[in-house]
């Protein structure tokens, strides 16, 4: 009987232009968990693509942001609220002297 040893076709991948910092990085995390710099990218890869689904659901500050924008409804006219929070403010000393000036 004659055993055939059957072995799967495995990609190869270059990566340009990563600096020196960020390979410093990697490569210190590999061996700090025992492995080589490309068991440590395709680990990291797996890592990454299996949890991508709860990455995009993270929204980031520009999405939020941008959610919130003519989200505020106000039926006082602009004047009105600034006289509002102009009023509503506690009055301070620096406020009535200015901010640039020095004391005398």
């Amino acid at each position: 009987m004659k055993l055939e040893r059957r072995f799967e076709s495995m990609a190869n991948l270059q990566i340009k232009g990563m600096d020196d910092a960020l390979y410093t990085t990697l490569k210190d995390l590999a061996a700090s968990e025992n492995r080589s710099i490309s068991q440590q990218v395709v680990y990291l890869l797996k890592l990454y693509l299996g949890r991508k689904h709860q990455f995009q659901k993270i929204k980031t500050p520009a999405q939020v942001l941008l959610e919130l924008a003519g989200s505020w409804e106000d039926a006082r006219s602009s004047e009105k609220i600034i006289k509002d929070l102009k009023n509503n403010r506690k009055n301070s000393q620096k406020m009535s002297r200015g901010f640039c000036r020095e004391s005398v």
